[in-house]
């Protein structure tokens, strides 16, 4: 039905200057089938103030028809809902339209056929009992063709998504058959797609649902009456990606026969732009160049000041004749290469930070939770020692001196004392008259760990004084399942050539630690830096270390050694 639209305000704002007698009349008439919701309304707007005021009668009756909305029939502003139509309703309606300078009288003769049952046959019946009176529409072979499915016009109507039937059956080929909006595309038209189609959808209306279903009935046109329909070279129903809040301008290019004379224009959700009232939206100036004595080329365009929200998603169609093409507008793909560039970086970033930070705190973060969930020592393993102390023979006095402060006294200090592990040092805790080829054998098999104190002479004269203790001992070390080797450079080592292959395959294994400790201090705390590394490679202790201070007695002891002629 045609839109119309009219201002109204309440009866009581103005006194009609006409008596009803008086209005002028216009007659039309509507022909409808029963079983679905309908509106009925004027066609003719006469106001000329915008203000004024409708009333509804049915048989010339005197008393207006009801405006109450729960009414099967009522009013509703300058319409009559009827929820749904029956046969009954059939009659004349009246539309009195006052405002202070005009009045006027539409009759409406409407008449209400009975339904039409048994098209579908009895494989659907919900569609035979609700189809109404059929429309026919032009298949045209060879192209994409249009179906269009006539909603009536309903006020704050909501609608679901239309279903399309084939000869009463769903259509579920997507590729052939495109539904968008009220419209179905069938793509490559052959006869075989003449048939009867139809489509249905449900009315939402007070919070109640209503059954609506258009029944089509079509017929095809040849080729070569197809080929004088028009063609719509852009847009080519795709989407293009626009930014939000920018100006758009999309053109409609068309060729046509001059004989034809289609009307050409742009449609939004089954309503042409030219009645959207928009500023905001418009359709352009139509502009047409002649090609031959044959075609004429037209372009009509649809602007936007501004792309909204509301406007992404949505199908703007072109329309010339029964030929028709969409555009869609999507929001721009986000720039997937930057992102990735961008996510690379910041993710190696992240990585190379927590792997720096790992190893910076890697240490106290293991000796922190060693500390507080009190790890303990297997009972089971056999081991008497938690590490077997390993270390030469100087030649030289001074360096001999310094071998025996950090062996016999500050390791025994800081690791027994301070942080409560027991080692077995070679010249302390074996006893008089033992082979040593035994002892060193049997206490490394009992013992966790192997230290080796390492100084640069080790290559001239071998890690013992004994050669067949240190082959044992590196032996034992390298073979032994379980056994981690500890080693200390008492002084820098510059350079391992001369080293032996044990020792150089040892330090490319576990590293090496450069003692750095000056024997001279008063204080061996277990929380330095060197001694936190040493105990981080020991096996873990049930009790935390704690620091102690050598007593004064030890201090004076080791400065003896070191000083004394």
């Amino acid at each position: 039905l045609p839109r119309h639209s009219i201002v109204f305000s309440h009866p009581s704002s103005f006194s009609p200057s006409f008596p009803i007698e008086e209005c002028e009349i216009s007659k039309e008439s509507r022909q409808f089938v029963a079983g679905q919701p309908f509106a009925l309304s004027s066609t003719t707007n006469t106001m000329k103030n915008g203000n004024g005021n409708v009333t509804c009668y049915k048989n010339s009756s005197k008393t207006p028809i009801t405006t109450n909305r729960n009414s099967r029939v009522h009013q509703y502003q300058n319409w009559i809902l009827f929820l749904p139509l029956t046969s009954e309703d059939s009659g004349i309606y009246e539309f009195v339209i006052r405002d202070l300078e005009c009045c006027q009288r539409i009759s409406m003769n409407l008449t209400v056929q009975n339904r039409n049952s048994g098209w579908c046959g009895d494989s659907n019946k919900d569609l035979a009992v609700l189809a109404y009176n059929s429309n026919y529409q032009t298949l045209n072979i060879g192209i994409t063709t249009m179906l269009k499915c006539h909603i009536i016009t309903f006020p704050n109507k909501t609608l679901s998504p239309i279903q399309w039937y084939k000869e009463c059956k769903l259509i579920e080929d997507k590729k052939k058959f495109l539904p968008i909006g009220s419209d179905l595309y069938i793509q490559n038209t052959t006869a075989e797609d003449a048939v009867t189609y139809s489509c249905k959808t449900k009315l939402t209306y007070m919070g109640k649902q209503y059954d609506i279903l258009n029944r089509i009935s079509t017929r095809t046109r040849s080729n070569t009456e197809a080929r004088k329909i028009p063609e719509i070279f852009s847009p080519k129903n795709n989407s293009i990606e626009v930014p939000l809040g920018s100006p758009l301008i999309v053109n409609c290019s068309i060729k046509d026969w001059k004989g034809n004379s289609h009307h050409r224009s742009w449609k939004v959700n089954n309503t042409f732009v030219d009645f959207l009232n928009s500023s905001r939206i418009r359709e352009g100036v139509e502009t047409e160049v002649a090609c031959g004595e044959k075609y004429i080329f037209y372009t009509v365009n649809i602007s936007f000041s501004e792309v909204r929200q509301e406007d992404y998603d949505r199908h703007f169609t072109c329309l010339s004749g029964s030929s028709a093409a969409f555009i869609m507008l999507k929001h721009p793909a986000p720039n997937v290469q930057g992102y990735l560039i961008g996510g690379t970086f910041a993710v190696l970033f992240v990585i190379m930070f927590v792997m720096c930070t790992y190893y910076a705190v890697k240490v106290d973060l293991v000796l922190w939770y060693r500390s507080t969930f009190h790890s303990a020592l297997s009972g089971e393993d056999g081991k008497l020692y938690d590490a077997y102390v390993l270390y030469p023979k100087p030649k030289t006095e001074s360096q001999g001196q310094h071998m025996n402060v950090l062996v016999l006294k500050i390791l025994p200090e800081v690791l027994e004392r301070q942080c409560g592990y027991r080692l077995f040092i070679f010249g302390r805790d074996d006893l008089p008259g033992q082979a040593v080829v035994n002892v060193i054998d049997e206490n490394i098999k009992l013992s966790r760990r192997l230290i080796i104190i390492l100084v640069p002479e080790c290559s001239s004269y071998g890690l013992l004084k004994n050669m067949s203790e240190e082959q044992i001992t590196i032996y034992n070390a390298l073979i032994q399942d379980g056994m981690k080797v500890i080693l200390i450079e008492l002084e820098k080592i510059q350079d391992y050539t001369d080293m032996p292959e044990s020792i150089k395959y040892l330090k490319q294994k576990h590293g090496v630690l450069q003692w750095k400790g000056d024997s001279m201090q008063g204080l061996h705390s277990a929380k330095t830096k060197f001694w936190k590394n040493v105990r981080y490679r020991m096996p873990p202790k049930r009790y935390p270390c704690f620091t102690k201070e050598l007593n004064l007695s030890n201090q004076n002891e080791i400065n003896t050694m070191l000083y004394t002629e």
